[in-house]
């Protein structure tokens, strides 16, 4: 066999080692004897470095003008493009969804790359009139500083460009952390811009704990601006942090997302909507459709289709072209899989089917799970009010949209919702009254595009979006500026 290739650190346009002289083992969830590469176990020194080169690097980075910034993101979408297939397979293997998937991961970093590159010759800021005579007003955008880029497993490499692109287009210098399950996928991303063009020290890499690295990354000093993608847990220490020293911190966390089918619904569709969305991606997903509301008049009909299909979903290594689920990203996200649906059974919800660890042959070695169904749940059931992030779905009767609006409504998140109907009032009406950032109609749950803002509300988020130009809002700040040209004090708001 070849020698497992060790990847390094990048802290300031050299890959070094960490300073600790300690490594860590990424492995295939699908087979965890098989090793995908050795990566470094950083600590508290190399963050620092990290910090200082960013810093440097920010000097001379917030002076390039953006548009010269976006071609280098424009150059970095390039070669993703042309890179889908090979990055999208090495993304498999460190974090175990389908091929379709990951090519699906990769190419919404390529549509980010490419949507931020644009925005270099864009960066709008306004002009307004004055009150006063010979005065011009207007608004620009300016960078504020080092980004600390935080990011989760699910998507290692379109989250973390979410995140990179509009940071470096704004002008702000950052260093990334990915999740130590998936370092793979975000190393890729940084050598890729490394090799559009990206100065040394704008882009700092450095992989590692969360206690190490990630608090370090929260409470240095000289980090002005905190990106947070994970549990809520996580993102409310991070809050805290960031409080002390008024930094900047955008939380992207939990989600406990609702699909809502009415008696009009199209059956058909709205169980392939519950399919992809529970089970997509091995149901780690943020916005993965974990509880499901029918109505009354639709339940059976729709359950007996669901629970069919689902037993029917082939799971297995996602590098298969014929395996449909892949395996949960290791034996903790497994084992707390295991405990929900105990807890689920001792709720008193019916296990329609899966409920259990998938063992023996191709499945020796990996974290596979059985697609899991419980049905007739009571929407305060634990199993429909807290995060779960496997393949677990629970599904809640119902009579009608206003009791689906208060269901979806009923849980602590606010990230994503969907409706199945072909009623375009109801479709507005709950459009309107759900308490989510992302909202669909006659689709499912998941699916955000780059270009419109992401994110969501209550116990999600902290108020702030990814991507689109809201990502902008937050990568920059706004300076008003005043160009009195009458050669004489005007003096705003007091009479002449």
């Amino acid at each position: 066999m070849a020698p497992v290739k060790v990847y390094k650190n990048l802290i300031d346009g050299e890959w070094v080692e960490s300073s600790s002289g300690r490594t860590f083992e990424n492995v295939n969830p699908a087979n965890e004897k098989e090793l995908v590469g050795i990566f470094q176990k950083s600590n508290q020194q190399d963050v620092d470095a990290a910090v200082a080169a960013a810093k440097g690097a920010y000097k001379t980075w917030r002076l390039v003008p953006p548009p010269k910034r976006g071609e280098i993101l424009f150059r970095a979408a390039r070669t993703l493009a042309e890179r889908k297939e090979e990055l999208a397979t090495q993304m498999t293997r460190e974090m175990g969804k389908i091929l379709d998937e990951t090519r699906g991961d990769v190419q919404e970093a390529i549509d980010m790359t490419f949507y931020m590159a644009g925005e270099g010759r864009r960066l709008f800021g306004q002009t307004t009139p004055s009150e006063l005579r010979n005065k011009f007003c207007m608004s620009v955008r300016s960078p504020i500083g080092v980004c600390s880029l935080i990011t989760p497993w699910n998507f290692p490499m379109a989250i973390p460009s979410w995140k990179v692109m509009p940071a470096l287009v704004c002008g702000n210098t950052v260093v990334m952390k990915p999740a130590t399950d998936t370092p793979l996928s975000m190393y890729n991303l940084v050598r890729i811009l490394e090799d559009s063009g990206i100065p040394r020290g704008v882009v700092n890499y450095v992989t590692g704990g969360g206690g190490e690295v990630g608090e370090r990354l929260m409470t240095h000093p000289d980090v002005r601006v905190v990106s947070f993608t994970g549990s809520t847990e996580v993102g409310r220490r991070v809050s805290e942090a960031c409080s002390q020293t008024f930094k900047h911190s955008c939380l992207e966390m939990g989600g406990k997302n609702v699909i809502m089918v009415l008696e009009d619904a199209n059956l058909d569709l709205a169980v392939d909507g519950a399919l992809w969305g529970g089970f997509g991606t091995t149901g780690q997903r943020c916005t993965a459709a974990s509880r499901v509301v029918v109505d009354k008049k639709v339940y059976k009909a729709f359950m007996d289709k669901f629970v069919e299909r689902a037993r029917s979903l082939k799971v297995g290594n996602g590098l298969e072209p014929t395996v449909q689920m892949g395996p949960l990203i290791n034996e903790g996200q497994l084992k707390t899989v295991e405990e929900y649906v105990e807890i689920g059974k001792n709720e008193g919800a019916e296990l329609l089917t899966g409920g259990k660890r998938l063992t023996g042959g191709e499945y020796d070695g990996g974290h596979f799970y059985a697609p899991t169904i419980f049905g007739d749940c009571d929407p305060k059931m634990r199993v429909a009010q807290e995060e779960i992030f496997g393949p677990v779905v629970s599904v809640i009767p119902c009579d009608g949209l206003d009791e689906a609006i208060e269901i979806g409504n009923g849980v602590i998140y606010g990230l994503s919702s969907s409706l199945y109907t072909r009623n375009v009032n109801n479709a507005f009406k709950a459009m309107r009254d759900m308490e989510t950032g992302i909202f669909y109609v006659n689709a499912p749950t998941i699916g955000a595009e780059t270009h419109l803002p992401f994110g969501g509300t209550k116990q999600t988020g902290n108020g702030h979006r990814e991507a689109s130009t809201a990502a902008l809002d937050f990568y920059s700040e706004w300076k008003s500026v005043y160009v009195d040209y009458s050669d004489s004090l005007q003096r705003a708001q007091i009479d002449a």
